[in-house]
């Protein structure tokens, strides 16, 4: 039997596992980092968040304006050491997300029953594909629309 909990009764747990040097891995819900992670149906696997974020990095990292934990992408860097986000299937960039928003950094995660790492050098690539062809993607889509 699947039970369904709220992240935030786990964060402390997946927190202190992460503080003692392990992975944690959970199913994350939502559609805005379709269509790499798909709503409950992929898994992804977290590492504790050690010094600077990179660009493409996905971390979980707590939202205080919405009191949510998010799991999206790193696609910028402010000059006040923030990190802006963004889901692939977003269109509103996040900024103000600091280190200590951080819960930890996916390292691999299974889509389709499939395992990935993030360091794979065709993880990358999708990455930079997804990314700088999103002003495309967003003429297609309006485009669609009409």
């Amino acid at each position: 039997m699947n039970k369904r909990i709220d992240l935030k009764e786990l964060v402390p747990i997946m927190q202190e596992q992460l503080n003692a040097g392990k992975t944690v891995s959970f199913v994350p819900r939502g559609n805005s980092m379709r269509p790499l992670l798909s709503d409950g149906e992929d898994m992804v696997v977290l590492r504790k968040h050690d010094g600077r974020l990179h660009l493409f990095d996905m971390p979980l990292y707590y939202r205080r304006e919405t009191d949510k934990y998010v799991l999206h992408r790193v696609v910028g860097f402010r000059k006040d050491g923030t990190y802006v986000m963004l889901g692939d299937n977003n269109a509103q960039r996040e900024y103000g997300i600091c280190d200590d928003d951080v819960v930890g950094v996916v390292t691999s995660f299974y889509h389709k029953g499939r395992m990935f790492s993030t360091n794979h050098p065709l993880y990358r690539l999708y990455c930079n594909i997804w990314y700088y062809t999103r002003p495309l993607r967003k003429l297609i889509s309006k485009v669609r629309r009409k």
